[in-house]
């Protein structure tokens, strides 16, 4: 006897290929498949999917889940768009290994503006002890990658200086340790201290490291490069180039301002592609970014860790000299928007931009910021304008591109994305504007992904693959969530299931957390 069966759908299985109706099976935490009559088929359940599509459970290619899911197991603003898996440790920042609790406290305070700061259920040390908190404790899958800021402060510290060939030759041995208990590749952050302080050959070796055990680079590009425009991706593909390894940008899109067009940055990565390399990136449909506020303060700030930084939020004297060197992320100080508030006397600024709170406080902006991360224990997060609309359909929808929600799980008022990425795109760029096939679409959130990450029995509805399912409404599908009103849940997508546990169940959470750590 089957534990569920769901019949009379519309069955996209993730591969870009056209739907057929059927039924789909689950036993245990695998999937059956079913053509014909199902008739004579014994369930436990039968889920009508009449008027539905039936795909696979959808891939998020970037998430800052690392440390909020583990306090919030049951991850409603992601699951509910119908994804049962996550990459997490994305962007540099990822929570392990650390040989040091005190080094890892500080990497987590550093860092809480984008991941958080919650409470815990435990302590870890290695990658293998860190993967073990969310097997059957969460709503969803994680597949786990290394970021090389943790990776550089175990051997070199907060100190921005040149590897030398025994940093190397230590920071490959961690990279080798940290894949064979389950990292699927190496991330960097090129905007985020300390992992930034990493200059190209650096990379180049530790990414030679990487690709030896099979894994991928997944990368934050370093966006004040050279021209700011193509030159930070030129360092990406040279990482590649020089390495051999697998080349995964993450959230590129056209940013708004741009120093050049959308077209510039897509023919050079199909050039790339075209001439033998291995290249892929994700995208978002939205025009909003969001990152810890923490990320205007230049590098210098943050030689030493996170008490010179401290310090020099602090002086006078730092005061002066960050007025003159930090900027608006955006077009103005009037739209970049602050969240994510735990000292009571300053919630009543979220969701308020730099301007209105420097007003409120009448302070400039930069003695504002200053004030507010150190009050705030440098967990503020900001939303801004990111990408260009006009050319972001065009990354959205190319044949390189997956979907990566970079979603930020922090404050009253996060970006959009956090709760709409996936159901926007089915309802705009598939249904609205036809922009692309739904068949494609699914594969975007699907296959592609399950095979960039070497999850060879996820992304695919085949007999024998894990029962990661989402059953959805391709009439109905939307996501509501806007800038000034984010958290709302998406509507119609009515069941999702993980590991063959249903945990959306006719649009209501069960509490269910059959989630598992995916290890390489």
């Amino acid at each position: 006897m089957l534990d569920l069966l769901i019949t009379n759908g519309y069955i996209l299985d993730g591969t870009g290929s056209p739907g057929f109706y059927g039924s789909v099976g689950v036993e245990g935490d695998r999937i059956r498949m079913f053509r014909g009559s199902t008739d004579s088929v014994e369930a436990a359940r039968t889920i009508d999917a009449a008027d539905h599509v039936v795909s696979p459970g959808f891939i998020d290619m970037h998430s800052h889940a690392g440390l909020v899911i583990l306090s919030e197991p049951e991850h409603h603003p992601k699951v509910r768009q119908g994804i049962t898996t996550e990459l997490i440790g994305v962007d540099g920042n990822s929570y392990a290994p650390f040989r040091s609790h005190d080094d890892f406290l500080s990497f987590v305070e550093l860092n809480s503006g984008l991941d958080g700061n919650p409470p815990l259920p435990g302590r870890w040390s290695t990658v293998e002890q860190y993967l073990e908190m969310f097997d059957r404790k969460a709503a969803v899958n994680i597949a786990y990658i290394l970021g090389n800021s943790p990776v550089r402060i175990n051997v070199i510290g907060w100190d921005d200086r040149p590897a030398t060939r025994a940093d190397i030759a230590n920071m490959k041995a961690i990279i080798r340790e940290a894949m064979e208990e389950g990292a699927v590749g190496l991330s960097t952050g090129l905007d985020y201290p300390p992992g930034n302080f990493a200059d190209t050959d650096e990379l180049v070796e530790l990414s030679s490291q990487v690709v030896d055990m099979g894994g991928i680079y997944h990368t934050h590009v370093r966006y004040h490069l050279g021209d700011m425009y193509l030159d930070p991706f030129k360092e990406a593909l040279e990482i590649g180039t020089r390495s051999g390894i697998p080349v995964h940008i993450t959230h590129f899109y056209q940013r708004a301002p741009s120093t050049g067009g959308g077209r510039g940055l897509l023919r050079l990565v199909e050039d790339a592609a075209e001439s033998g390399q291995d290249v892929t990136f994700d995208s978002y449909p939205y025009i909003y970014g969001s990152t810890r506020l923490l990320i205007m303060v230049p590098d210098w700030a943050h030689v030493g860790g996170i008490g010179k930084l401290k310090e020099v939020l602090a002086s006078d004297e730092g005061r002066e000299r960050l007025k003159k060197e930090v900027v608006p992320r955006g077009t103005s100080w009037h739209e970049v928007w602050l969240t994510y508030f735990k000292q009571p006397q300053n919630h009543q600024y979220e969701g308020h931009s730099i301007a209105s709170i420097a007003e409120m406080r009448k302070q400039h902006p930069v003695d504002a910021i200053c004030d507010l991360l150190l009050e705030e224990d440098l967990q503020t997060c900001y939303i801004s304008m990111g990408a260009n609309g006009n050319s972001l359909p065009a990354f959205v929808t190319h044949p390189l591109s997956m979907v990566g929600s970079d979603a930020v799980l922090l404050g009253d008022f996060p970006s959009p994305r956090t709760y709409g990425c996936f159901p926007v795109i089915l309802s705009e760029y598939v249904r609205e504007e036809n922009q692309m096939s739904l068949p494609n679409a699914i594969r975007k959130m699907t296959s592609f992904p399950a095979q960039r990450l070497g999850l060879h029995d996820r992304g695919l509805l085949r007999d024998g693959m894990k029962a990661d399912i989402t059953v959805f409404s391709a009439n109905n599908v939307r996501a509501p969530a806007t800038r000034t009103e984010p958290k709302q849940f998406p509507i119609g997508i009515p069941y999702v299931i993980v590991n063959g546990t249903v945990v959306i169940d006719d649009g209501e959470h069960t509490g269910a957390l059959p989630g598992r750590a995916l290890r390489r």
